[in-house]
């Protein structure tokens, strides 16, 4: 099946997203200007230097990260990437002993990884730091969207989006600020009193700022938030540049923390990344083994939530499923099965639903695309069509085991079941049912499905039992693309086929029932008629696993009530699909770091 397979001429096409784009012409001397703006995105003259004299030095780099194990840095107009790249060759070559650099920046109006590469060929003193950023260029769908540097021990979070929005959405604190918008003249809304204000609500004790202009309007702005402002001589053709402080110190580097996470299904395995990410080194806490309860069946979707409306409930889900495919697809990519998957109609209501889906600018441009109903019925093998569907070019199927492996990397958990937490003074102690000590951490984050409740009684969270059937081969070979419908059908490791699933709210048993054999074969019949009809029950594997589920199907990820304590829970049946990104929102939160995820898009437990 492919993307630009003909639709039948009675289906109309939906709408389609409008994607913000830079958009650019070409100097003779090769560099790009603006048509919105009707302004250059860096000195002609040598925008690297002016980029150094006036970002850089301007916010008093590398002194000012000495001796801090993490700095960050925000930047109004990513632009080209100059001022990023830029930054991280300089703190490739000056970063502190153990340090991390998390950079934030804002563009609405994107380019292309093609155009920055362009831009940025004129320094090619510049080209291996600027390859890794190229390699990894963020997206032009609506929201956040994280580029790993693990190279460099750096992370940049660009928001797609205005200014004033992205800010507000923000939850870091800049120690330093590239103030880099077009000209006050020709974009006054990037040097507003709100988004000024945003910068100002958005400083670390201490922290700098630095821009070329020194407009009037500018000036005063900066200093009625609170700014010491002094003008600077400037580079290049611009006689002066501004230097602005904001009040206070920069706070010393606290002693690193230890962290205890509780739970080494999908959950936990994210936590572990995540932290490591950040540069702690979690402790994992397993009552059985990696994956043992509701992570452990032979194949997952990693699938987003549909949910027509395009409010924050659809953003999050996007967000995280975006979040999802990167991270997978670079640090375990030995753990994907299949690439692209189908949603298949499953209600008469489904067709216009996906329309407005497809139209929506949360996932990027080519991500989603309709099918008809022929397309559906020769994309599963199926005689005849039934309904269309919505193709998911993005969306894999993984091997839970792998993935989990991947992501834990080597850490072989501590097997105990947490029965109690105690906590003294700033410490949390964590004990077995007989009483003994388990552990000992400043942070504890709980990520054991349902179980979570056991310690902090208060969680909406429910019981929704789930029972999977799969084949292996020569039962049946899988012979179509994945495919979700309420139920859904995917290739397993050896070519089998895993499908699925029961939903029993409330139900805690974990007994293998033929019963369900038969619900499940009947569900596969409502999208696959063709693959049931070859299959037996009496040859079907089965699993049986007990997942968490919140009364909103939102999962709770934030705090848990008590300083140091964390949960993430209430993964539902998307559990592949949101843990990575939300334990990076929960490791944030527990190390004080910018979380990827902006403020408005919070889940529960937060």
């Amino acid at each position: 099946m492919t993307d630009d397979a003909p639709r039948p001429a009675e289906q109309a096409e939906p709408a389609q997203a409008q994607f913000a784009q830079a958009d650019l012409e070409w100097g003779e001397d090769g560099a790009p200007r603006s048509r919105r703006f009707g302004d250059v995105y860096y000195s002609l003259a040598d925008g690297l230097a002016e980029s150094r004299a006036v970002y850089l030095h301007g916010c008093g780099l590398p002194e000012a990260w000495r001796g801090r194990t993490r700095f960050v840095a925000g930047e109004l107009g990513f632009g080209s990437g100059l001022n990023i790249v830029a930054l991280l060759d300089l703190w490739a070559r000056e970063r502190p002993p153990g340090g991390r650099l998390q950079v934030f920046s804002v563009e609405a109006f994107p380019m292309s990884a093609a155009e920055a590469a362009r831009a940025l060929d004129a320094w090619p003193e510049l080209a291996a730091t600027a390859r890794l950023l190229l390699d990894r260029w963020p997206g032009r769908a609506r929201g956040f969207h994280r580029v790993d540097l693990p190279e460099l021990d750096a992370v940049l979070d660009v928001a797609v989006m205005d200014a004033a929005e992205a800010l507000a959405a923000w939850d870091g604190a800049a120690d330093a600020w590239f103030l880099d918008g077009f000209s006050p003249a020709l974009n006054p809304g990037m040097w507003s009193d709100e988004v000024l204000a945003l910068v100002a609500a958005r400083s670390a004790p201490g922290a700098r700022a630095a821009t070329f202009t020194v407009a009037g309007a500018v000036r005063r702005g900066l200093a009625a938030q609170g700014f010491a402002v002094d003008k600077r001589p400037g580079h290049g053709r611009k006689r002066e540049r501004l230097e602005a402080v904001w009040p206070g110190e920069a706070a010393a580097p606290a002693a690193p923390a230890r962290v205890a996470v509780v739970g080494a299904g999908i959950a936990g395995a994210s936590l572990v990344r995540a932290f490591r990410a950040l540069g702690a080194a979690p402790l994992a806490i397993e009552a059985e083994h990696p994956g043992a309860g509701a992570s452990g069946n032979p194949a997952a979707l990693v699938t987003p939530r549909l949910d027509a409306g395009g409010g924050r409930v659809a953003a999050l889900f996007a967000h995280a499923f975006r979040r999802a495919v990167d991270l997978i697809s670079r640090t375990a990519p030995q753990a994907v099965i299949a690439r692209g998957v189908l949603q298949v109609e499953a209600a008469d209501r489904d067709a216009s639903r996906f329309d407005r889906v497809a139209a929506s600018d949360l996932f990027e441009p080519g991500a989603l695309a309709r099918r008809s109903p022929a397309e559906v019925a020769a994309a599963l093998g199926e005689v005849e069509g039934g309904r269309g569907g919505l193709w998911f070019a993005d969306a894999l199927v993984v091997e839970p085991a792998r993935l989990i492996a991947a992501w834990l990397d080597g850490i072989a958990p501590v097997r105990a079941r947490v029965a109690r937490l105690e906590r003294d003074g700033g410490v949390w102690r964590l004990f077995d049912a007989a009483g003994a000590l388990v552990a000992e951490a400043e942070i504890v984050c709980l990520a054991g499905g349902l179980a979570t409740r056991d310690l902090v009684p208060d969680l909406p969270l429910s019981p929704v039992r789930g029972q999977v059937a799969w084949t292996a081969p020569p039962t049946a070979a899988f012979d179509g693309v994945p495919a979700a419908w309420g139920g859904y059908a995917a290739p397993t490791r050896d070519g089998g086929v895993l499908f699925g699933a029961t939903h029993d709210r409330g139900d805690l048993g974990l007994d293998r029932r033929p019963a369900d054999d038969r619900r499940n074969l009947a569900l596969l019949a409502k999208a696959r008629p063709a693959l049931a009809r070859t299959l037996d029950e009496a040859f079907l594997e089965a699993r049986v696993g007990v997942r968490a589920a919140t009364p909103g199907h939102v999962p709770l990820a934030g705090t848990a009530g008590e300083p140091g304590l964390f949960v993430l829970a209430g993964l539902g049946g998307r559990g592949f699909s949101t843990a990575p990104l939300l334990a990076e929102h929960v490791a944030a939160l527990a190390l004080g770091a910018p979380s990827p995820l902006p403020r408005g898009l919070s889940p529960a437990g937060d």
